[in-house]
């Protein structure tokens, strides 16, 4: 099974709630399962945002998901969606780069971002979903400050993801499977390859 055909398994098997499909459905009509999860870091590949996307779902759920506690509906959500930004976010570019052996100058391809909705990084995620669904407080919490200290917002001196994670337990382990997923199990997808 493929990074997609598992993917829309996890969400159809899961996400129940009135939107879901049309979500899907738009998803389908974006780059997203082709995308790259960043420019140059982690997953900055083919199909990157989609391999990142899972990667975060099995982490929060081996890590953090607790069957008495938690709901699978909104572990899912938050997983499989909390980068939903970066869907046409990324464009294929070339660029010179000198070639060590031979001493010549070569295009290269990298991924340039081409963001074209610059509205942040969770605060979209969390509209471009709620565009199709709605999102519970909490899940809407765990999106928007999923990049917890990483976030330009949280930079600044907010004290407003302190606030989130002291009251909404799934951003903190969104975030922390997240962190895991991105510095610990995708090192080996880091580099920009297959393009």
């Amino acid at each position: 099974m493929g990074y997609k055909e598992e993917f829309i398994e996890i969400y159809q098997n899961n996400i129940k709630r009135n939107g879901a499909e049309e979500l899907l459905e738009w998803l389908q009509k974006t780059d997203f399962f082709t995308a790259p999860a960043s420019s140059k870091f982690h997953c900055a590949c083919e199909q990157g945002l989609v391999m990142h996307s899972l990667s975060v779902y099995h982490t929060l759920m081996e890590k953090h998901f607790d069957s008495e506690k938690d709901s699978a509906e909104s572990f899912a959500i938050c997983a499989l969606l909390h980068d939903l930004c970066k869907a046409q976010f990324y464009k294929v570019s070339t660029r010179n780069v000198k070639n060590d052996e031979t001493g010549q100058w070569e295009k290269k391809p990298f991924y340039a971002v081409e963001d074209i909705f610059p509205y942040g990084h969770g605060e979209k995620s969390v509209f471009l979903i709620e565009r199709f669904m709605r999102l519970k407080t909490s899940e809407a919490m765990a999106i928007r400050w999923h990049m917890g200290g990483f976030d330009d917002a949280a930079r600044g001196g907010s004290f407003s993801i302190s606030l989130a994670y002291e009251k909404y337990p799934l951003a903190v382990k969104l975030h922390l499977a997240d962190l895991e997923s991105t510095y610990l199990r995708e090192k080996n997808t880091s580099v920009v390859n297959k393009l």
